[in-house]
């Protein structure tokens, strides 16, 4: 069984300017910048048939033109048991869009629904359990300025991932281009 999700591929150069935020934060696992994605719809582990008509149905989607996404600053999941940091994404109506037909196109396919809220985001590490609150946002405080970073999505991909935390490296199954 493929574990699979969709997503938007991170350009390099922008990729390197977020590798760039990486630092020394205990219990961290920093992502390489080859990895770098924004995940438009999680499927796990799919059977055959399943990855067969999500990607049908990713190759008859609706055309779109490009568009441009801009990531516009540090952020953590998790509150007090922080467990990711991440580069959020500004509010984009075309990426809400995008996402929702994705979520169509899983359900079509035999996914159940997504219960998850969308919080578009590239994942720069991950944090074990037990990282310190105080730590992360000292992190956070002193990684400085963020400079927004804008990126034009020009495809659509399907990529798959090991079973594991974190999954990657992330292989690239199939590419959609946007017209």
């Amino acid at each position: 069984m493929p574990r699979l999700f969709t997503g938007l591929e991170v350009p390099p150069d922008v990729a390197q300017a977020l590798a760039l935020k990486q630092g020394a934060l205990r219990k961290s696992r920093w992502i390489a910048p080859a990895d770098y994605h924004i995940t438009l719809r999680f499927l796990g582990d799919v059977e055959v048939p399943v990855a067969e008509a999500l990607q049908a149905g990713l190759a008859e989607a609706k055309a779109r033109p490009p568009f441009t996404i801009t990531l516009d600053g540090l952020r953590c999941f998790g509150g007090n048991k922080p467990h990711t940091i991440y580069a959020s994404v500004a509010t984009n109506p075309e990426l809400a869009e995008l996402k929702e037909e994705h979520e169509q196109i899983a359900r079509r396919a035999g996914v159940g629904p997504e219960v998850r809220k969308f919080a578009p985001h590239v994942t720069l590490a991950r944090l074990s359990r037990g990282s310190e609150p105080p730590a992360v946002a000292a992190y956070l405080g002193d990684s400085g300025l963020f400079t927004p970073l804008s990126f034009r999505v020009e495809r659509v991909v399907l990529f798959s991932g090991r079973e594991s935390t974190g999954g990657g490296p992330y292989v690239v199954e199939a590419a959609y281009p946007l017209t």
